[in-house]
């Protein structure tokens, strides 16, 4: 189901992630994502992340919807030029996927191919108005296409930024594009994110709150370091460096920063980068 008739019957989605392996063993991933059918509405397939070369995430995306999971086809501009980027959205809803994110994509110095040709023909807010444009019945060059696509297109936002306007007009400009819902980067500050709901409140647009498990004191001092956007305060890294059960205190965290968003948005996106097994337990202690 496209997430838009989730919006549309208030649901409070909840979406996670299905990180495809680097290589053609789906075994592991495939395990990840029969854990929690059920238990979240749509899984973000994410698209070569953090510019490390894997499987794709157009035939991932193929796979889960075969298995009964709903993907979110996510698409950077990174590794293809706009005649591929068409292509691609064009064979994901022939093969029944209809919701995508659109990211405009790491640079390749942080992957595991340095060396290897950008492409950024497009950024992220032309390839919104691209898979809108398709929607309507044409290519980027006005060709008329024969069928027409339909898609729920999904967009990202950093509501830890700082300053935060940039954002709120970013998010007109990807509205304007076609965007019809918001996945966040991850939120660990409820008092930040209650001020990033406020400014953006009058787009009046669905935005899915991030949620990243900390997994230990040191993966949150290091997001805090190099991760844009992202800032965890003190008191959770001082909550984790104490704790004698990391896996108790993440889930417990996860959870209340689900309970202290979930009246202003309406989802979560749960990246559990491993740990897909206690997001179950995270959704039960939020109450969802």
């Amino acid at each position: 189901m496209r997430l838009t008739e989730l919006f549309a019957d208030d649901r409070f989605v909840i979406t996670s992630e299905a990180g495809p392996p680097k290589g053609v063993d789906t075994s592991k991933m495939l395990e990840e994502v029969d854990l929690l059918l059920g238990k979240v509405d749509a899984f973000n397939v994410t698209d070569q992340q953090s510019s490390v070369m894997r499987l794709g995430s157009l035939a991932v995306s193929s796979l889960l919807k075969q298995r009964g999971a709903e993907p979110i086809f996510q698409l950077t501009c990174r590794d293809r030029n706009r005649i591929a980027l068409q292509s691609d959205l064009l064979s994901a809803h022939v093969l029944g996927i209809e919701n995508i994110l659109c990211l405009t994509g790491d640079y390749v110095s942080l992957g595991d191919h340095p060396g290897a040709k950008p492409v950024f023909d497009l950024d992220s807010v032309s390839l919104i108005q691209t898979a809108k444009t398709l929607c309507e019945g044409q290519d980027l060059a006005g060709k008329e296409l024969k069928g027409t696509p339909g898609f729920c297109i999904g967009a990202v936002v950093s509501p830890g930024a700082d300053p935060l306007e940039p954002q709120v007009i970013k998010m007109e400009n990807k509205l304007r594009a076609g965007a019809q819902f918001f996945q966040t980067q991850a939120v660990y500050d409820i008092d930040q994110f209650t001020e990033f709901m406020n400014q953006a409140e009058h787009l009046d647009t669905p935005i899915l709150g991030g949620i990243i498990l900390l997994k230990s004191a040191g993966m949150a001092r290091f997001m805090n370091r190099n991760v844009a956007g992202v800032h965890v305060p003190e008191h959770l890294i001082n909550r984790m460096e104490e704790s004698k059960d990391k896996v108790a205190t993440s889930v417990e965290i996860a959870a209340e920063l689900v309970r202290g968003m979930k009246d202003m948005c309406q989802g979560v996106h749960i990246m559990a980068l491993g740990w897909e097994k206690w997001v179950p337990d995270v959704l039960a202690r939020a109450g969802l």
